[in-house]
């Protein structure tokens, strides 16, 4: 939708008084040095590229500002301030006379409802019930009624639109006000002043028994315009979870030993650098600090995207986010909670998201010159037709018309229609779609860039090969192994139908090396190759070891690597042979990423990175002129899905990178990428088409009511009508047949997966780009 929305006030701390009050303004604002601070503050009112636009060239005016970013989907703006060159009131002020409401941002938002769309839903379903029943009146009164049922029939829809007007109509008028009391003028406004006229008409026409009313006209407006808003509105709120996840992340509580060995549970926020940190298993590190104490297994996978837990000891680093599995681990901490790993992530991933809130719909793009013209036309009709005919009567009509007749209904819904239709397409493909702009980028993207572990690969262990010693002593491990829950060990236990009988007691896992058991022929143990004693004996390049030694001599080694995906390697191919270039990032060893590229032919593979890096090459690749298309799952891959050009993430995917990514495949195949690729071509397509069919439509009918050839309700019908035209024309995507092919190609070749890739060379004939 191009219009602007009403904001969130259950979310954020009006600022009222506090508008001028600077020493509170000065004190919510972050630190940068050099002088400079910045304030972030709750906009909830913007919604569309127009809002961005105005607010922040109100802030830049300011010469105080040295920069300010509008951030649609988490409605904020943040303004990077100079101290001493103007009042932080400046700031709150500058929002305020654009139209819009600020308020400081309440650390609890989270934790409370959303009132906006309960309220907008609300809207919609009073004016639905509105429109239904005032039509089946109408629908009488055009059938020829006499005159008395004629009047009843007005009167009863006129008890039906006043009060479902007033309601309804509540997020046009609030944003129509606010625009008109800052001296602007937004799409709102000529939708307000259409609804609002065609009902005082209407009255009139009631009140003298004329045969015409236009209470049908007014009510439908409405209903169609608020299916576009909600929908709108329910696209942009998705993209606000991601960030809230990724928070939650972080422990609330962490317990400190003091000098004295004493124990004091404080809160993450009151860690200050050197405090001494304890971690027990099952908790996750609050804060970057250092392993001063202990040993254990801790999961990495929100650092490096990998699913095996990694030893740590001391000395070692510890990173905000990870998770303790095994030992306890007393740490130095080195950082505060806002300067963490952790902080660093959200921070990231808002940048990313900062980043795209300038991305500019059609209709967002006209919305400027829109609202002035709409008036100015409806006016000069009014003029025209008062001072050529005398019948100022008429003269109201006619500009009522034009005002109905422009409202951008068939021109807001062009684009959220079409991608309501393909996500429905989507979803029936296994594939769910969190934000309609994605289907633009989608069409638009032109490299791929895949993260390994379950994306390409399913993200659990597999025993590829005892690559050393005798193979009977592989029940012997496999016996050992049953008595861990490490994954590695889960995956050799499995391995052997039937186990030597160990008594629970003989054995003993110690954290983060492996499993000890002294048995009657001595000392058995089953880990890393340091726990082992393995010194000279040749692993594997690719995958990760697990050993076995008997009394201090390694005796066995096991190889395990991540699953390949079964289809990979054909939708890489498919890919391939559509010229669209790929590269493969990801945390894991050399040795294992390597492998894996080369087995599914990736050229350009990266490995060993952290998500800051991971970022930093897309950002490259992005000022490089490319529109890239991220595909990862785990955590540390959601700030990467939030700076690429488009992105998508497996069902399977951790919390924090499902709510990063704008698609999600349910299916866990990669055969979702070149489908949602294709479909996603065709509706942008669509949506283009639907522009064109609105502008014909205005190009036809705005001078049919400039010259009196419309009456308010013919143009209430022909505004609707040019709606059913749009809406249809998104429908054709449910049909047509290069998109089902595609889908039935892509069921045959998962069917066949094990087969020869030759015998599925079928689907490479369906365009995918």
């Amino acid at each position: 939708m191009s219009c602007c929305a009403p904001g969130v006030q259950s979310s954020v701390e009006q600022l009222g008084s506090l508008e001028k009050d600077d020493e509170t303004l000065l004190a919510v604002s972050s630190d940068l040095g050099n002088g400079k601070k910045q304030l972030e503050l709750a906009v909830p009112d913007v919604s569309c590229a127009a809002c961005i636009a105005t607010i922040e060239k109100a802030l830049n005016k300011l010469d105080m500002v040295n920069e300010a970013r509008v951030n649609v989907s988490s409605k904020r703006v943040r303004v990077n301030y100079s101290v001493g060159k103007g009042r932080p009131s400046d700031i709150t002020e500058a929002i305020i006379n654009s139209g819009y409401r600020t308020f400081l941002l309440d650390p609890d938002a989270d934790n409370k409802s959303d009132k906006t769309l309960s309220e907008l839903v609300r809207s919609l379903a009073v004016a639905g019930f509105a429109t239904g029943n005032i039509m089946l009146f109408s629908i009488s009164v055009w059938a020829g009624a006499d005159p008395v049922t004629r009047d009843f029939f007005h009167w009863i829809s006129a008890m039906i639109a006043i009060p479902a007007v007033a309601y309804a109509g509540r997020p046009f008028f609030r944003s129509a006000f606010h625009a008109l009391r800052a001296k602007s003028l937004n799409m709102d406004v000529p939708i307000s002043l259409a609804v609002i006229l065609a009902v005082f008409m209407s009255i009139y026409e009631t009140l003298n028994s004329n045969p015409d009313a236009y209470f049908d006209a007014a009510v439908s407006l409405l209903f169609f315009l608020l299916i576009g808003r909600t929908l709108d509105y329910l696209m942009r709120e998705k993209a606000r979870g991601a960030v809230r996840n990724l928070a939650r992340l972080a422990p609330k509580n962490v317990m400190r030993i003091k000098n004295k060995g004493e124990r004091e549970l404080i809160k993450v926020s009151e860690v200050e650098p050197n405090m001494i940190l304890e971690i027990a298993a099952g908790e996750r590190v609050p804060v970057d600090g250092e392993v001063i104490s202990g040993i254990s297994d801790v999961d990495l996978s929100l650092v490096t995207g990998e699913s095996v837990p990694e030893q740590v000891k001391k000395g070692d680093i510890l990173l905000a986010g990870a998770a303790n599995l095994s030992g306890v681990l007393i740490m130095k901490a080195k950082k505060r909670a806002a300067d963490s790993f952790l902080a660093r992530m959200i921070s990231l991933m808002e940048s990313a998201e900062g980043s795209k809130a300038g991305y500019k719909r059609i209709a967002d793009r006209i919305a400027t010159i829109y609202a002035p013209a709409v008036h100015l036309l409806s006016f000069v009709t009014f003029l025209g037709w008062g001072l050529l005919t005398g019948n100022w009567h008429m003269a109201t009509l006619n500009a009522i018309a034009v005002l109905i007749i422009t409202c951008p209904c068939a021109l807001a819904l062009a684009v959220p229609i079409a991608h309501v239709v393909a996500a429905g397409r989507l979803f029936e493909a296994g594939i769910m779609m969190r934000d309609g702009a994605a289907l633009e980028r989608m069409a638009e993207a032109d490299h791929i860039i895949f993260d390994k572990t379950g994306t390409l690969t399913k993200g659990t262990p597999v025993l590829q090969e005892q690559f050393f010693g005798d193979k009977k002593l592989k029940k012997r491990a496999a016996s050992l192994a049953a008595a861990s829950r490490h994954p590695f060990s889960v995956v050799l236990a499995k391995s052997v139908k039937s186990l030597e009988p160990i008594s629970t007691k003989e054995v003993q896992e110690i954290p983060g090396l492996g499993i000890e058991a002294k048995l009657d022929d001595g000392i058995w143990r089953l880990g890393r190759a340091e726990f082992c004693n393995v010194r000279k004996e040749k692993s594997p390049k690719s995958g990760s070891n697990v050993w076995l030694s008997h009394n201090g001599k390694p005796v066995a080694g096991f190889s395990f690597d991540d699953e390949e995906r079964k289809e990979a390697k054909y939708i890489i191919q498919i890919l391939k042979g559509k010229n669209i270039p790929m590269s493969l990032l990801s945390g894991d060893r050399e040795g294992p990423v390597k492998a894996l590229a080369e087995r599914l032919g990736i050229e350009d593979a990266r490995y060993s990175l952290t998500p800051k890096d991971k970022v930093e090459i897309l950002l490259e690749l992005s000022r490089q002129g490319k529109k890239l298309l991220m595909i990862g799952d785990g955590m540390n891959d959601a700030p990467a899905l939030r700076a690429a050009y488009v992105s998508m993430a497996p069902s399977s995917a951790a919390d924090i990178g499902r709510n990063a990514a704008d698609f999600i495949y349910t299916r866990d195949s990669l055969d979702a990428v070149p489908f949602a690729m294709h479909l996603a071509k065709r509706t942008s397509r669509t949506v283009l088409q639907n522009f064109a069919l609105a502008l014909t439509y205005n190009t036809i009918a705005i001078p049919l009511a400039v010259l009196g050839y419309a009456s308010p309700l013919f143009a209430a019908l022909a505004m609707s009508s040019s709606s059913i035209l749009v809406t249809l024309n998104a429908l054709r995507l449910r049909f047509g047949g290069n998109d089902i092919l595609l889908e039935k190609n892509i069921k045959a070749k998962a069917r066949n997966s094990g087969k020869n890739l030759q015998k599925l060379s079928a689907i490479k004939k369906v365009p995918v780009r």
